[in-house]
Formats: structure tokens, sequence, C-alpha cells
């Protein structure tokens, strides 16, 4: 177990990212199709074909997930995406012609320092098909990919993953790109709201502070509206249809409620989709999906907390502080 959403088996993540630019992207690629849907918290979600990942809708399967920063302009990086995947001849097939379906989602980073003044094409087409072409099953953490602009409240976002295994050996992963409203520190840190699921010291072992004051419990947020936004994916490896990756989707996101307060707020975007890989079938459809369920929210947690214990600080002015940097002695 690597402790990364690629540990169910089907599925590859790639990072791209441009330093300069201080934004990337983010790829997750399915060995075959794979079903898929959504669930959707954030006051303001930016999304691209996320219409058909409801069970009414026709398409039973998706060949990958693109997340990008770059707000709206991020979304073109489901075109390079989808490129990548026709170079490979994937795709929903038409008869003659093949239509990858690459489902997308974007947070904001525009604030974060970086040269956005790209033109009049903006990079992250470009920027998802790099990612595509470089997923594996091993990839960074921190300040990569669609985390690499990412900010919170009070300290640098990224981008985290962990996983877990059911106790019928199903497995969950997670993948989060942190770029939210509120915090994931308890009364500005260093312990993380995360705490009671941490597994192995995997964001630096804290623990919960000694007591909770009042202040620690007074939400406070960066910014203004529409710029913020945590992206999710979560897998496994079990068996789903799309009604049960919908209610998959439902559950998982208390996860973010367990690692940022105050979260799904009408500041920002908060999006977390739920695929299957269709390897093993589940024993109960109805208790089994509860537990795959709990872990998935379990591991969502972690995910949040582990993208923000390994961020960096971007090299601009006014950066906003990693926790390592404040932290990490």
């Amino acid at each position: 177990m690597r402790n990364l959403i690629t540990d169910v088996p089907g599925l590859k993540v790639g990072h791209a990212e441009d330093t300069r630019l201080g934004s990337g992207a983010t790829a997750i690629v399915f060995d075959v199709p794979a079903v898929g849907s959504i669930d959707v918290r954030g006051g303001g979600p930016g999304t691209r074909e996320t219409a058909l990942l409801d069970p009414a809708q026709t398409v039973e399967g998706i060949d990958a997930i693109a997340l990008s920063g770059g707000s709206a302009f991020g979304l073109d990086a489901a075109s390079g995406v989808q490129g990548w995947l026709k170079e490979q001849n994937r795709g929903f097939a038409v008869r003659g012609a093949r239509v990858p379906i690459v489902p997308a989602a974007i947070l904001f980073d525009l604030l974060s320092g970086g040269d956005k003044e790209w033109g009049r094409f903006p990079p992250y087409r470009e920027l998802g098909y790099a990612a595509a072409a470089a997923a594996g099953l091993d990839f960074a953490l921190g300040s990569v990919g669609a985390g690499l602009g990412a900010t919170t409240v009070d300290c640098k976002g990224g981008l985290g993953s962990a996983s877990a295994q059911s106790s019928d050996s199903h497995t969950v992963g997670a993948l989060a790109a942190v770029n939210a409203a509120g915090s994931v520190l308890i009364g500005g840190g260093p312990w993380f709201w995360a705490a009671p699921f941490e597994r192995d010291g995997e964001f630096g072992g804290c623990g919960l502070p000694p007591a909770f004051s009042a202040a620690a419990l007074e939400p406070y947020t960066k910014g203004s509206a529409r710029e913020s936004t945590t992206l999710v994916v979560v897998a496994t490896d079990a068996v789903l249809n799309k009604a049960q990756a919908k209610r998959l989707a439902v559950m998982a996101q208390t996860g973010l409620a367990r690692a940022i307060y105050p979260v799904h707020t009408q500041l920002e975007g908060d999006v977390l989709f739920a695929v299957s890989t269709g390897r093993r079938p589940l024993a109960d459809p109805l208790v089994g999906l509860t537990r795959l369920g709990a872990l998935a929210a379990n591991v969502v947690a972690r995910a949040v907390a582990r993208g923000v214990f390994e961020a960096t600080a971007l090299p601009f002015p006014g950066a906003v502080a990693s926790w390592k940097d404040r932290f990490g002695r």
C-alpha cells in the first residue's frame, strides 16, 4: 500500500504544473472506463461534463477526471486529457468515432501569485495533456498539479492522497486538492481537525490540542466569495453502479466536514467525484456500501490533511506560508 489513491487497482495519476504560472493540473486516468458519480456541496462550483454522472444519464463509464487550477480557464485541462486519450484510441464509441469522457472541476488560484498574463490562450489544455501523459502509480503530494497554487485561510494548501482497506478487503482511496476558504488547523495549528483519523503520523502526528478554546471554534475564512474550492476524487475497487457511486460520493463528503472548518459554504465550490473500477463485488449491497462510505469519509479527511502537511510555499512575494514553514520544527 502506497497510501495513495492508486492503491485502488485500475487507475493512475499524473501532474503537470508551471511554477512561473503558479498553477497546474492533475489527471486521474482509468485503465478502462470507470463508473462514476458526483456530489456538489459548495456554493460556487466550476465543472465540466458532470451532468452525465447523474444515474439517469446514458453514459455508464468515464475515461478520466481532470482537476485544475485557473478558475474557469482551467476547464481547458479536460480538453488536454481528452487529446491524450484520443491518441490512445480511448473513448465512448459512436459508430466509427470515439469521444473520451473526461469530467472536470477547477479551483481558484488566480490571486496566489505567479504570472497569469498568458495572452490569448490559457495554458491549461497543454497542462492537462502533460498530466495525462505523466500518469502513473506513484505521484507527488503537496504543492504539485492542481494543488500548486492552492491556499487555505491560514496555511498553504496542496494536493493530498490517502488509502485504506475495508474489513472485507475492498480498497478505498482519495485524492484532494485543498484550496479551502476555511482552515484545516485547530486554533491556528499545529493540530489538524482530521487528527482522530490519522494513520502512522502521515500528517505530523500532532494529535489534538489539550483543550478547545472558544476562539478555535470561531469560523473564519479567507478573502471573498468565489476564491476557494476543495476538489476530491474517491475511488474504490468495489463493483458499484452509478446510483451506488452517487451514495458513496454523498457519504464521502463527510470527510471534508471532518477536516475543514467551516466547509461547504457559499464562498467555495466543493466537489467530490466517486468512482468504481469494478474489480470486486460487494458481498452485501446495503451493508457493504455503508461500510465503504464510512471508510471513504475517513480517507478523504486524511487526504485533505496530507495535502496541507506536504505543501510548500510558492516562491512569490507575500506567498502564504506552509505548515512545515510554521510548525515543521
